[in-house]
């Protein structure tokens, strides 16, 4: 895993508002106090979310736009791109995979953070088809298209440099490769993920469960008694 003195900018590219911060605000906190340059690409604006039924989807969108700007300024992230997809619909075709490789060929990152790109039967909800949509076309992304100068002919991405991502970390990898102590990041996280209000009908009953859950991914990956760890799986794509 490559450490924060070895990474100019990361990408991080999700499916929906909040994603990345369940899996990785913690982590994007420690690089961006490092001094990495941290980007945010959201596939869709999130409009199927929520629990307020008396909010148009239109503007449901609006919402978690902004929900996820704020969050992002938590851990020192101002710069996002929303690829407007729509939330529900996500497919890993060749429309997605040129629309992410231009954001890759825009920030040239060495670390792209995506979701996992296969279905995880022991996670339901991280097994969300637009979690796993974004995750095939993202690594496809990664390779071949933003590298390959020839892909897409005649499309905006062809106007770009091709790029070459050297790692991309899959949130909640279970192998122990890529463990990142977030313990000091906490709060932070913590803030960034109650930035989503219309996500969240007991802010309180989310803030408990996810504490002890990424206290228990340090525990299961021996840090000691107290901290809290971020867990990633790490794809070598040099």
């Amino acid at each position: 895993m490559l450490q924060p003195s070895e990474i100019e900018r990361v990408l991080a590219v999700m499916a929906h508002p909040d994603d990345v911060d369940f899996g990785a605000a913690g982590t994007v906190a420690t690089l961006t106090d490092a001094g990495v340059e941290v980007v945010y690409c959201l596939v869709t604006d999130g409009q199927a979310g929520g629990f307020d039924h008396t909010i148009p989807r239109d503007e449901m969108a609006a919402i978690r736009r902004g929900e996820q700007t704020e969050a992002a300024a938590k851990v020192g992230v101002t710069e996002l791109h929303f690829l407007g997809h729509m939330d529900g619909s996500v497919v890993a075709d060749l429309d997605l995979r040129h629309d992410i490789s231009v954001v890759i060929r825009k920030v040239r990152p060495q670390v792209v953070i995506t979701q996992l790109p296969v279905r995880n039967l022991d996670s339901t909800y991280g097994s969300h088809p637009d979690h796993i949509a974004t995750g095939e076309a993202t690594m496809a992304a990664v390779y071949p298209d933003a590298r390959n100068p020839f892909a897409f002919p005649g499309r905006p991405l062809a106007e770009l440099e091709p790029w070459s991502v050297d790692e991309v970390w899959i949130p909640f990898g279970t192998d122990g490769q890529g463990v990142v102590d977030i313990t000091d990041q906490l709060d932070r996280k913590i803030e960034a993920l109650m930035c989503h209000r219309s996500q969240h009908p007991d802010p309180a009953a989310i803030e408990e469960r996810v504490r002890m859950w990424w206290q228990g991914i340090a525990a299961d990956h021996g840090l000691p008694e107290g901290s809290s760890a971020e867990a990633f799986r790490v794809v070598d794509t040099r």
